[in-house]
Parts: structure tokens; C-alpha cells; sequence
């Protein structure tokens, strides 16, 4: 149940629980700045050996010649799992996590598995040849996509509100995968550099140029889309009710043998004949990169539709303007009330326009849920948490939102009804967009709204 008020109010305590402070008895290893230092040592620790490592494996020269080439593929993958979850954005903090994670705590987890295996299987069988194909395609990807794997596990377990859906585990796994790839891309690019030092290969020919087209032309989604399986079993497992314990571990396990197995077909291409690799290539990473991307973009306009679907309930208990699930539901709109924002309040306006995007984001997502019956018992004190963060920002977000859907609506036709008719309300708008007025600002409430069960639409 919950309420309007002019001003955001303290939030209520949760069974008897004090209502602000951090616990009275909470013992030192479970205060948050203990676990995030303890994190970011482990973190730290395990890059400075893994670029001791790498370092050691390619030469200075060889590193930094690596370094450099690595990182051309980096901004790009980025920016395009930043673009899949720009509906509602995770966290700066997690995907600095996760691509940490990948290039440091991932990476040597799988270089010193991976090395110490196939020396054993080299020791046991006395085949070297037969261990290092044998390591290839079996230790190594049960190894690096179980050290990935680890990643997205701890953000879906510790990070729950952040992990709602597919998009979610999409994102986290790409960028965890991002992170890995980039170190070893390091560590095979300045080993090729070395090795045409000591040949005196040099231009297209030259093996460094071979390995650059190989893994940085052709194939720098390799990994992200290895790990991104895992990524769509979480978030099939986020998806789940409390009761569904058996999808809830069951799709998990199934993405990362998805994820195993087609990481094992990659590595092994080789095997398959002078050809293998490009028919591996062309007949399974493509077509299976083209049908994860078009179902992440599905997902995603499903996520819009459930921003329009939700929101208008909360618009007719007068928590949001009549436009706002429109302009809300649609990305265009969004972009435009934050250019709109920028331009007549400054950046600092433009960001509470994004926030309040994201929070109003969360907010239909959690009603979603818990019309579905997989809200958790925190349902109305996280409804309430997000509410007043809307509240906040109302005064700068509404204008903004308001233009912005005056701007993407379309014409009217005479004879047809007001657009949009969302729920309970309709609103209707000049048939030639760009003669619309310009939004002022929405004036303070000065009486709180009639109590609101979010249930009951």
C-alpha cells in the first residue's frame, strides 16, 4: 500500500527492525566496507599476478605491443552491451566488477588450471601433442567458463535487485567475458609478437598479424558470446518463483554447459581439417551470434512493452503525469527528455532525468513481478524506496518527460479517438507535433494521493 506524500518520508521499519542506522550487532565481516575491501584486494591481488604472469610469457616489448592491440575491441563491446541494457541500466559498480573479475580473478584462475592439467595429462600420457589438444578442448573450457560462470553467479546472488532478467544476465556475463578476453588476447597477441621477433616476420604475414585477424577481426565476440549462454540461464533463473526451485537451478547449469560446449567446438575447429575453423566459424558462431542478438533486442522491446503495460496504474493514482508510461516505454522519447533536460538545466538535470528513467524502470518491473506472484517479501518497502526516488526528482524529470512525449506522438486523425489511451485515462495532442507548446514545470502537490494497492489494476 502506499501512499503520495508532498515530501519524501522516512522509510518504515521491516519486522521491528530500526528504522535507519546499520544493525546494532552486526559482527566486522559483515559491514559492506569489509566485504568491498576484501573484493577489491582479492581483485587487485590477482591482477598483479596475472600481469607478473603475462608479463613473463611475452617479454615488456611484447606486452605492451599486446596491451595495445587488446584493447581496440574492449570500447566497442562495452558500448554495445551498454546499449542492450539502456532500459534499465545496471550499476557502474557491477560491470566494473564483473569486467574486473574477468580480466584478472577469471584469467588466473584459467592460466594456472589450464597450465597445471595439461602438464599432468602430458606427464600421465607422455603425449605432449595429445595434451595440449586434449587441454584445448576440454580442460580449458570447463575451466574458463566456470571461472566466468563464478562472476555472474555472485552479482545474481548478492546483487538480486540489479538481476531481474535475461537482459540483466546478458549484460553481466558479456562484460565478465569482455574482461577475460581482453587478458588473454594480451597474453596470444604479445606471444605471436615474440615469435615473429625471433623469425623476422613482419607485415600481413607475419604471425602477429594472423593472430590480430583471427581474434580481433573475426571473432572478438567469441567469449562474451560463450558466457552470454550462462548469462540467459540466470536470467531465466531470475525469472522463477520462490517455488520453481528446480528451474531455478536447472537453467543456470544448462547455460554453462550450452556455454562449455560451444566454447569446446570453437577450440577444437582446428581439428577438423585445414577448413575447420572458418566451417565452425560460418556455420555455428555467426548464426548463433545473429539468433542471441536478435532475441537480447526481442527482450528488450518486451521490457519496453512492460514499462507502458505497468505504469499507467501508478499514473492514475497520481504518482506519474498521463504521458509519462508513454514517454517512459519508448527509447527515443527517453533520449529526447534528456537532450531537452541538458539543454535548458544543464548536465546535472539531464543525469536526474536518466535516474529517474531507471528508477521509474525498476518500478514497472517490480510490479511485474509481483502481479506474477515473484515479488519478494520487501515488495512494498522497495516499491515505497523507488516511489520517493521519483518523487524527488519530479519537478526537473516531468517537464523533460512531457516534451518529449509531445514530440514523439503521432498525428491524430480527426475522426479517431485521443492517443494514447492507457488504462484509465486518455490524452490527446495537437496533430502536428512540432506546433505543441512548451512544457513548464509541473507545480508541487500540496495533498497526498488516495492510498494505492499496486494489486489491484
Amino acid at each position: 500500500m502506499a501512499t503520495c506524500p508532498p515530501h519524501p518520508c522516512p522509510r518504515a521499519p521491516v519486522d521491528g527492525a530500526p528504522a535507519a542506522g546499520p544493525l546494532r550487532h552486526a559482527h566486522w565481516w559483515q559491514r559492506a566496507w569489509v566485504r568491498y575491501g576484501a573484493l577489491t584486494t582479492l581483485l587487485a591481488i590477482s591482477g598483479l599476478v596475472i600481469l607478473a604472469l603475462v608479463r613473463e610469457e611475452t617479454g615488456t616489448e611484447g606486452f605492451l605491443v599486446g596491451l595495445g592491440l587488446a584493447t581496440l575491441p574492449v570500447p566497442l563491446l562495452i558500448a554495445a552491451f551498454r546499449w542492450l541494457d539502456r532500459v534499465e541500466p545496471s550499476p557502474w559498480r557491477n560491470l566494473l566488477f564483473c569486467f574486473a573479475w574477468g580480466a584478472c580473478a577469471a584469467a588466473l584462475i584459467a592460466i594456472v588450471a589450464n597450465s597445471f592439467a595439461t602438464r599432468w595429462i602430458a606427464t600421465a600420457t607422455a603425449d605432449p601433442s595429445s595434451a595440449d589438444t586434449l587441454g584445448a578442448t576440454v580442460i580449458a573450457p570447463v575451466v574458463e567458463e566456470t571461472a566466468k560462470a563464478a562472476a555472474v553467479l555472485l552479482v545474481f546472488l548478492f546483487r538480486r535487485r540489479d538481476f531481474t532478467g535475461i537482459l540483466d544476465g546478458v549484460v553481466v556475463a558479456g562484460v565478465t567475458a569482455t574482461g577475460f578476453a581482453f587478458t588473454e588476447n594480451i597474453l596470444y597477441l604479445g606471444t605471436a609478437f615474440g615469435t615473429d621477433q625471433l623469425t623476422g616476420g613482419t607485415g600481413i604475414a607475419s604471425v602477429t598479424a594472423a593472430t590480430f585477424f583471427v581474434r580481433i577481426i573475426m571473432s572478438p565476440f567469441a567469449h562474451p558470446l560463450f558466457t552470454v549462454l550462462t548469462g540467459i540461464g540466470f536470467g531465466i533463473s531470475a525469472l522463477a518463483t520462490d517455488r520453481q526451485h528446480i528451474r531455478r537451478v536447472a537453467f543456470p547449469l544448462f547455460g554453462l554447459l550450452l556455454a562449455m560446449g560451444l566454447h569446446a567446438m570453437w577450440n577444437g575447429s582446428s581439428a577438423f581439417g585445414e577448413y575447420g575453423f572458418f566451417a565452425v566459424y560460418a556455420a555455428f558462431m555467426v548464426p548463433i551470434f545473429g539468433l542471441l542478438t536478435w532475441l537480447v533486442i526481442w527482450t528488450r522491446q518486451r521490457e519496453l512493452k512492460t514499462v507502458r503495460t505497468e505504469l499507467p496504474a501508478y499514473a492514475v493514482a497520481g504518482w506519474l503525469s498521463p504521458v509519462e508510461p508513454y514517454a517512459l516505454g519508448s527509447m527515443r522519447a527517453r533520449r529526447i527528455a534528456r537532450q531537452y533536460a541538458r539543454r535548458h538545466a544543464g548536465r546535472a538535470a539531464a543525469r536526474q532525468v536518466a535516474q529517474y528513467e531507471g528508477y521509474a524502470t525498476s518500478l514497472a518491473f517490480l510490479r511485474h513481478r509481483g502481479r506474477r506472484g515473484r515479488a519478494g517479501a520487501d515488495f512494498v518497502v522497495r516499491e515505497r524506496e523507488l516511489l520517493d526516488e521519483l518523487w524527488r526528482r519530479r519537478e526537473t524529470a516531468r517537464p523533460a518527460l512531457d516534451y518529449a512525449a509531445r514530440i514523439t506522438a503521432p498525428p491524430v486523425p480527426v475522426a479517431a479517438p485521443p492517443w494514447p489511451v492507457h488504462g484509465a485515462y486518455g490524452y490527446g495532442y495537437p496533430t502536428t507535433p512540432t506546433q505543441a507548446p512548451m512544457p513548464t514545470p509541473y507545480p508541487a502537490y500540496e495533498t497526498p494521493y488516495p492510498a494505492y494497492n499496486p494489486y489491484r489494476s
